[in-house]
């Protein structure tokens, strides 16, 4: 029997993800890249207990966890540096069984990437058009640098993917979510220095732990989509102006080139299916999300290793197979989309009278009731692959 074949569209973290899933189970993959290389931006990843699961999978959930700092699941300030709310990773790791692990994007990526054969990925590769095919024809995929019959296609080409548009016509597609995230990698000033998000009026700001001497510091605020500023880094500044110590700090010490500014877009209508033909849909093409649960990769790593499972037997029948993975990731990850824009909603609103009502519930989940938090965040975090009990 000829080895099954799998295009892929895109080669991000549930592209990959999704390759090497395949990958470990008899598949030849072909990765579809349009950029000239593989996500180079300098921004920080955290993987929740959830997404290290399906890591430990792939068999790289400990190579992950042994690179990575470890955080508690909530850790969270006011403007004025007063604690609403804290976790720390030790009572994390109690209740879940493993902390938060944080690792720049761009290593998540080359992992993957060292473990796909050296010719699955192709960049440069724009894919222009997708046929879905069906249980008597192949799907055939459309690139600038030429053509491709598979088996399967997984489409995993971003949040605003025109693919999803052309097998989904009716549906509304992603919507901005009225807000943007001021990124950057800066020198750790403070060995001792606190991490967490911080919740202001109209935005966040946050501070995540890298390995060795750096940090990833961030900021949103609402803004028009599509802006641009000729100084990126005051932008972030400015998001953080009068903060608590060390935000504006972090701020300042970016290298204007290094700040990363990203709209933040969401599927807040679900589709009606994962899935249409011989063509999967993974990670934010599926259901994109707002940053407020930072569950964005954790998803994406979901979604690979329940296609992968239910991804077996004649490739006749992939069109058949791909309808339980529909079934199984659709009211989850649409749950975790509306619970996210929920949060969003919150934080990014400039109401100081939302603001008190918002702080004070979360301290009081905080301080009187640890295990409300759980409960809250079990959902999210309590996934376990398939097959596993």
């Amino acid at each position: 029997m000829a080895q099954p074949h799998a295009v892929v569209v895109g080669g991000g973290i549930g592209g990959l993800a999704a390759a090497l899933a395949l990958h470990r189970d008899g598949w030849a993959a072909t990765v579809c890249e349009r950029a000239p290389g593989i996500d180079p931006a300098e921004v920080a990843l955290a993987l929740a207990p959830n997404a290290l699961r399906a890591l430990d999978t792939l068999d790289l959930g400990e190579d992950v966890r042994k690179r990575s700092p470890h955080q508690g699941i909530a850790a969270i300030r006011r403007s004025d540096g007063r604690w609403i709310l804290r976790v720390s990773a030790e009572r994390t790791r109690e209740r879940f069984g493993d902390a938060v692990c944080v690792l720049r994007r761009s290593e998540l990526c080359t992992m993957l990437l060292d473990r796909l054969p050296p010719d699955a990925v192709r960049t440069g590769a724009t894919v222009t058009a997708v046929e879905p095919g069906d249980t008597r024809r192949p799907a055939r995929v459309v690139t600038s640098a030429g053509e491709h019959t598979a088996d399967l296609v997984v489409l995993a080409d971003g949040a605003r993917s025109a693919l999803r548009t052309e097998l989904f016509l009716e549906h509304p597609g992603a919507v901005y979510a009225g807000f943007a995230c001021w990124s950057a990698v800066v020198p750790r000033p403070d060995p001792a220095m606190a991490f967490g998000e911080t919740w202001g009026r109209g935005g966040t700001a946050g501070i995540l732990p890298l390995s060795g001497d750096r940090v990833f510091c961030y900021a949103t605020g609402n803004a028009p989509a599509g802006g641009s500023s000729t100084d990126e880094r005051a932008e972030l500044a400015a998001r953080v102006e009068g903060w608590h110590d060390p935000l504006p700090r972090l701020a300042g010490a970016a290298s204007p080139e290094s700040v990363v500014r990203s709209d933040v877009w969401h599927v807040d209508t679900p589709l009606p299916a994962f899935h249409k033909g011989r063509v999967a849909l993974v990670g934010d093409t599926a259901h994109a999300m707002t940053p407020n649960l930072a569950q964005g990769g954790g998803q994406a790593l979901e979604d690979a290793v329940v296609l992968a499972h239910h991804i077996s037997g004649s490739v006749a029948y992939v069109p058949t197979a791909l309808q339980p993975y529909s079934d199984t990731r659709l009211p989850r990850t649409t749950a975790l989309v509306q619970r996210s824009a929920q949060l969003a909603e919150a934080v990014q609103s400039p109401s100081p009278l939302a603001a008190r009502v918002r702080d004070t519930a979360a301290a009081a989940v905080g301080a009187a009731a640890p295990a409300l938090l759980a409960r809250y965040t079990r959902p999210v975090d309590d996934w376990q692959p398939p097959g596993v009990r």
